[in-house]
């Protein structure tokens, strides 16, 4: 693979992907991931629209501040209003004013948006194009044309659409992108178009900039590169309009180990996944487990002929090996999990398992009963962690159960809720009673069982709650139905879940509460495995 850069990577994160549904940045959020982007070596960085809001003109003040090692920071705007000179044209003095490097004109490139939403000539939207580009130009702007529905244009009307493509040229614009606006072409006409503007515009540089509508965003890019595009746009985990943006993460892994164009190096493409989820950590969404490369699940195994068969190669069910974009192996295990699933599991847990023993047959059986019963440890870690300990016998108790008692009382006057949970305990043969309220009965169990067990085991202090889910797990059933909760805690350096099971959701959430505990004492005991 040829350690130069031939494909150029043009975030546009923090401005398209910062108009999709549920995405909010605050300055410090646009900035801190500025920061990551150019870390990890986004080629450019478009940081807004100086033009649009006041949080993105004091986004380019603060920027400037910065120093970018890899990057290019890039202002987002269009061309000159139509008959309207260029220097006076007060949204492109906003482009200057940002200070950027380089300047990303939106240009109509479509005949029936130059004549049904802009309203204007033909020609005059040609003018506007070479006019904006060479005046930005001149004032030593590097300017990156994006034609606006140029997919559409083509099929309207080719030959005005290339028009708006030569005219960025002469002006002098670095690259012309082709910008699938609304996200609806296919990828076999993404690459016709793309073999026809590389002929017709021989010198150019062309980019690709994909919506996510019909599920294509990547495979329209990848499509583009592979006849001859040299920059993609996109946004960190495909946020944006409507249905999102081409999603760099994927793509980026696709171009680099699959089309063997080479973006950044092994050692960035190994943080793909670390910049995924700083992205969504930032942006306060939860990440996709299913995503390609980076998702929990990419690299996960639970059907036994697969897990059997990474056992002996992991490449016969894994196309590329995890650890090239900072994933790694997971083995699930589950009804349909055979005794390999359940040794590897076990391995990865640091459990030493064989797996034709007693002790591994013993484990699945367990677990086949327990997921009958509407259990699921795919993501319970933890607590498929203490059913192997308990299997073979490296388990013990560090508190018993004698009873609790969970109330609520309601104060429609007062508008009151009150949770109060009453729990007895017996810690080192010592009985040991408690009473707490909470947010709910939920939050006062766990309380209680904070509270009796903080004096013996002092460690608990650090322990908290992250998340707790609840699943009904057979709504045929109505108010009879199973309960399974999850729970997932943290002692502030690393996170464990556990679930629990029954016809009574206290009932379920106090089986997890207690596996929650309790395999962190284990933990912190250091029971030999």
């Amino acid at each position: 693979m040829s350690t130069s850069s031939n494909i150029t990577l043009y975030d546009t994160t923090l401005r398209d992907g910062a108009q999709g549904e549920g995405i909010h940045f605050s300055l410090a959020d646009k900035l801190r991931i500025a920061q990551r982007l150019d870390t990890f070596g986004m080629h450019y960085i478009e940081g807004g629209w100086p033009g649009s809001n006041e949080k993105d003109i004091e986004f380019f003040r603060e920027a400037k501040k910065l120093k970018f090692q890899h990057a290019k920071l890039a202002a987002f705007g269009s061309t000159r209003r139509a008959n309207t000179p260029v220097e006076k044209d007060p949204q492109v003095a906003l482009l200057l004013e940002a200070g950027t490097p380089v300047v990303t004109l939106v240009c109509k490139s479509s005949k029936l948006h130059v004549t049904e939403i802009l309203r204007t000539t033909l020609d005059e939207n040609l003018a506007m194009i070479r006019d904006t580009i060479a005046y930005l130009v001149a004032q030593g702007r590097e300017v990156i044309f994006d034609g606006e529905h140029t997919f559409d244009g083509c099929e309207d009307d080719a030959i005005y659409t290339l028009d708006c493509y030569r005219s960025a040229m002469e002006a002098g614009a670095s690259y012309l992108v082709m910008c699938d606006t609304n996200g609806g072409t296919l990828p076999s006409r993404i690459a016709h178009w793309t073999e026809v503007f590389s002929t017709k515009l021989k010198k150019a540089k062309l980019g690709i900039h994909t919506h996510d509508d019909c599920g294509l965003a990547v495979a329209n890019a990848l499509a583009a590169i592979d006849k001859g595009a040299l920059q993609i746009q996109g946004t960190v985990n495909g946020y944006g309009e409507r249905t999102g943006n081409c999603n760099l993460i994927t793509s980026i892994a696709n171009i680099q180990i699959k089309l063997e164009k080479h973006v950044v190096t092994e050692e960035k493409l190994a943080g793909l996944r670390d910049l995924s989820l700083f992205v969504d950590e930032v942006a306060n969404q939860r990440p996709s487990g299913r995503a390609p490369f980076i998702g929990a699940s990419a690299f996960a195994h639970k059907g036994g002929i697969h897990v059997n068969a990474i056992n002996k190669f992991s490449a016969s069910y894994e196309h590329i090996r995890p650890e090239l974009v900072g994933n790694s192996q997971r083995v699930l295990v589950g009804e349909l999990a055979g005794r390999a699933n359940v040794m590897l599991k076990a391995k990865t847990l640091g459990l030493k398992l064989e797996e034709k023993s007693p002790e591994a047959l013993k484990v699945l059986d367990q677990i086949k009963h327990l997921e009958n019963e509407g259990y699921e440890f795919e993501a319970a870690d933890a607590s498929f962690q203490l059913l192997v300990r308990k299997a073979l016998d490296q388990y013990k108790p560090f508190f018993e159960l004698v009873e609790y008692h969970v109330s609520i009382r309601k104060n429609a006057d007062l508008g009151l809720d009150v949770s109060e949970a009453t729990l007895k305990l017996k810690v080192n043969g010592e009985k040991v009673y408690t009473v707490a309220e909470g947010d709910g009965p939920v939050n006062a169990l766990d309380a209680a069982l904070r509270s009796a067990l903080i004096r013996f085991y002092p460690r608990l202090e650090q322990m908290k709650l992250v998340d707790y889910k609840v699943r009904i797990i057979d709504s045929k059933s109505g108010t009879a139905a199973k309960t399974r909760v999850f729970i997932e805690s943290s002692d502030g350096d690393s996170t464990w879940a556990t679930v629990g099971v029954s016809y009574d959701i206290i009932e379920a959430s106090w089986l997890a509460l207690r596996d929650s505990v309790d395999f962190l004492l284990a933990r912190d005991a250091k029971i030999p495995a």
